[in-house]
């Protein structure tokens, strides 16, 4: 389930969906099918950079803060 998933575990089956495609040996069915598993991956990546780069401006902006 990709609600449990790590940000390095998305990577690394994003990277093997990769070389899924670039080996050529997939149906179009199953290509179009691991396309859409990719693109959910990619959305995932993005959502946990996102809220990891709010959660570091926060830190951030706190140290400042607490250094005045």
């Amino acid at each position: 389930d990709m609600e449990q998933m790590t940000y390095s575990q998305a990577i690394k089956r994003l990277d093997e969906i990769v070389k899924m495609i670039d080996g050529g040996q997939l149906e179009i069915d199953q290509m179009v099918e691991k396309i859409e598993e990719a693109n959910h991956l990619i959305a995932f990546c993005n959502e946990k950079l996102t809220k990891a780069d709010q959660e570091i401006e926060k830190l951030w902006a706190k140290g400042l803060k607490s250094e005045e």
